[in-house]
């Protein structure tokens, strides 16, 4: 063979190997990264979203609760498809943040890690959550977990706390009963409890309740519409006008004295044994990025309740007990003030 065709030919055969030894790498790096992450049914999840690139602005707007109950900016036009649906719920609710993309993917990992321990109802451990961060992002740990569980508790309204210090493990708690761990259905879906902590952070705003158009307008901006399957909610007036109702979450009923009938939300008797306007607010306040001190008017409502619930249990204590307890005191977890 010519000098000039054997060279061809042995460069042709080491570019052939090169190629195949770099496929062979990227094959072993997809391998390991399959073997830790969650099962695909999390990994479907748009975490992502909460994520921008450098480029983005900080501190985008964000639907929520709170400003709907003043305004509504969503357009009339409603994306189509599931993916349109999943980026506008998730954009409506968390702000965004300018984080390289290598520590958004991070955050993502172990927010679908955190949820499909959930669901599974399997203990979390920290041990098991670092093994999911990159050495070179170890000392940002705290970080990520930090940014993970605000971001399930905005979006599901699951609470991260430490569980057994010893084992360092940790829980996701729902702030509200729902049945079958919040998805109000048994096997079906992942928990509701963030759009019913939303439909009743409304209701509060609106003064205590909510007409079916100001609750629907809220909901549209968060990517949800009578009528469409949600990936997350499933069939949302179902869930919200006769699930919700007859859990007792909600109270749906006519207004007085209109024709054609139209329809209002309250609070249900489990809502208010549940939780409180204290804790609404503060999950309303958190949604905005600010305290709940920033609604005045809300803010000595649920201060009012406060000590409402208070004088409540004091009357139920046995004599002797309430004796002793002495004034009726509580202490708001926000603003750490004792109010009397």
């Amino acid at each position: 063979m010519p000098r000039g065709q054997k060279s061809r030919h042995h460069g042709r055969a080491k570019r052939r190997h090169d190629q195949n030894k770099a496929q062979s790498c990227r094959d072993g790096q997809q391998t390991a990264t399959a073997a830790e992450a969650p099962p695909p049914s999390l990994q479907s999840l748009p975490v992502a979203e909460s994520c921008s690139t450098p480029q983005e602005p900080q501190g985008a707007a964000h639907a929520t609760a709170a400003s709907a109950a003043d305004s509504y900016t969503a357009s009339g036009n409603n994306p189509t498809g599931q993916d349109k649906e999943r980026k506008s719920t998730y954009n409506t609710l968390i702000p965004t943040h300018s984080l390289d993309r290598e520590l958004c993917g991070m955050i993502v990992l172990l927010e679908q890690f955190l949820l499909y321990k959930y669901k599974m109802k399997q203990p979390i451990f920290r041990a098991d959550m670092l093994k999911l961060i990159k050495r070179s992002h170890l000392h940002k740990f705290d970080e990520i977990l930090k940014k993970a569980s605000e971001h399930i508790d905005i979006v599901f309204a699951l609470e991260m706390k430490e569980g057994d210090s010893a084992f360092r493990s940790y829980d996701l708690v729902s702030k509200l009963k729902l049945p079958n761990n919040g998805r109000v259905r048994p096997g079906r879906g992942l928990p509701k409890t963030g759009l019913v902590m939303n439909i009743l952070g409304m209701i509060f705003m609106k003064g205590n309740r909510a007409t079916e158009e100001d609750v629907w307008k809220l909901l549209s901006m968060m990517g949800v519409y009578a009528g469409r399957k949600h990936f997350i909610y499933g069939e949302p007036r179902k869930l919200i006008t006769r699930d919700l109702v007859r859990l007792q979450y909600l109270e749906y009923q006519q207004v007085p004295d209109t024709d054609p009938a139209r329809y209002e939300f309250l609070w249900g008797p489990k809502a208010h044994a549940e939780t409180s306007k204290m804790k609404v607010l503060e999950f309303v306040a958190k949604i905005n990025d600010t305290v709940p001190a920033a609604f005045p008017s809300q803010y000595e409502d649920a201060l009012r309740d406060e000590e409402e619930r208070a004088r409540t249990k004091h009357a139920a204590m046995p004599s002797n007990v309430a004796r002793a307890s002495g004034a009726l005191k509580f202490r708001c977890s926000v603003c750490s003030s004792t109010h009397s």
